[in-house]
């Protein structure tokens, strides 16, 4: 396998090596093997990162080769991502919201040249969602036009999109929140008609579908975190995927330092001219690695990072499945709930790789409140409505209609986790706490023992 892989000739080492990767897969077993889930006593997560010794193995071994910047782990990984959604590029970066920095920037890139957007040009976008996602509009000094959202799937208002086009309205970007598509095959075609630019943020959304395609194969670029909450990890870290060459060498160039340059780490003159390029005001010949055509930053994913991603992509099917399974036992357990608050439900034509287990209630404080007593943990959806953040204040932005959905959600949804790390017995637990706090149950210091599904 890839992680044992030889790096030289001489047998003695290569021994030392795999002893060193054997052990480090042997402590993995035994440190970090699953602890016993006490109700009432252990704490069920809302997210976490589920590993074995595959994938220990792996980070030993990039750690053994000592690259430590992007190497063959990182190209692997890449690979792999592109075969998975599939698209013609993936690149890798230091976390998803490095990602959504880099597909927006790209936007404004001069390797785009006139169809590039300028300083003023809006940009669509989410009221209710992670900062990150509405953040780079803002960075590069782009207006974002808010849509509202709509309570039980926490996807974009549609109707709202086409009323927020005006003709400085030059691209779109939307999150797939806790994993449940947007519908993404209307926007595109939204996009389409007005001639703008899709982004897709599917940091929450790896493997989830839509319309019979993975959801990052509609926009003109997808971005993706591997944080250890998401389908999932590297630890920190995160992709951008494009089909469009123009996009990939525009959102290279700024990961890497703004060079012009497309050569990877430890390789030289790819282009075949090195030597030969006049750009600018430079001397005619002046070292292409060394040129730089864009304002970048430096926000490369590490070999060792690449080579968990790597040995997560085997398990990505697996912990999809259990993402899928576990919210339909919470589905199914809190149906009759329903009237007491709004369950979520997928959009239409979809199946969610489910980052959470939303619910909208307006007793929401008091739910999170009791769920904590169980040690259940708990999180809002994200920002609320961001336009009332603190760091908004002063912003420029507009709407494209009332935010009433998105102020629901900021006021009464919460979601608990559905991770594959989250056992039936968990679940139950979770589902038993639902059903005492909307019918008066026992006192939280006394939780009721787990029962099995149905």
């Amino acid at each position: 396998m890839l992680a044992n892989r030889e790096l030289d000739g001489d047998g003695h080492a290569a021994r030392l090596r795999a002893e060193a990767i054997e052990a480090a897969a042997r402590y993995c077993a035994e440190a970090h093997r699953p602890r016993p889930f006490v109700p009432g006593k252990t704490v069920v997560p809302v997210s976490g990162k589920v590993f074995d010794r595959v994938d220990m193995e792996h980070l030993v071994s990039a750690s053994l080769d000592f690259w430590l910047t992007a190497g063959r782990f990182d190209s692997a990984f890449c690979r792999a991502l592109q075969e998975y959604l599939p698209a013609k590029f993936a690149l890798t970066t230091n976390s998803g919201s490095s990602a959504n920095l880099l597909a927006v920037s790209a936007l404004r890139s001069e390797h785009l040249g006139e169809r590039a957007l300028r300083d003023g040009d809006e940009v669509i976008t989410a009221a209710a969602g992670f900062p990150t996602t509405v953040n780079p509009i803002l960075q590069n000094n782009l207006v974002p036009v808010f849509v509202d959202v709509k309570v039980g799937t926490y996807a974009p208002d549609m109707g709202q999109l086409r009323a927020a086009v005006s003709e400085k309205t030059k691209a779109v970007i939307f999150a797939h929140t806790l994993g449940n598509p947007f519908e993404a095959a209307e926007v595109r075609k939204v996009c389409d008609e007005a001639g703008m630019y899709m982004i897709e943020d599917c940091c929450d959304a790896l493997g989830s579908e839509h319309a019979s395609r993975r959801a990052g194969c509609f926009g003109d670029m997808a971005t993706f975190s591997f944080y250890p909450a998401h389908q999932i990890t590297t630890g920190e870290g995160g992709a951008v995927a494009t089909s469009d060459p123009a996009l990939k060498r525009a959102v290279e160039s700024l990961r890497d330092w703004g060079r012009d340059c497309f050569c990877a780490p430890g390789v030289n003159d790819t282009c075949g001219k090195r030597f030969g390029w006049q750009l600018g005001d430079l001397p005619r010949g002046y070292d292409h690695k060394y040129t730089y055509s864009s304002l970048g930053y430096n926000l490369k994913m590490t070999d060792m990072q690449a080579a968990v991603g790597l040995a997560q992509m085997s398990k990505l099917s697996g912990f999809v499945e259990a993402r899928r399974r576990n919210f339909e036992f919470l589905r199914s357990r809190l149906d009759r709930l329903g009237d007491k608050m709004v369950l979520p439900s997928a959009t239409p034509g979809s199946d969610p790789a489910w980052f959470g287990f939303p619910v909208t209630t307006d007793r929401r404080d008091e739910l999170a409140a009791f769920l904590g007593s169980r040690l259940i943990d708990t999180r809002p959806v994200f920002a609320g409505n961001i336009t009332r953040q603190p760091y908004f204040a002063g912003r420029r932005y507009r709407t494209a209609g009332p935010l009433d959905g998105t102020d629901r959600i900021m006021r009464g949804s919460l979601w608990v986790g559905v991770f594959p790390g989250l056992d039936e017995r968990m679940l139950e637990y979770v589902a038993t706490a639902f059903e005492d706090f909307i019918g008066g149950g026992p006192d939280p210091g006394s939780p009721r023992p787990a029962r099995t599904k149905p």
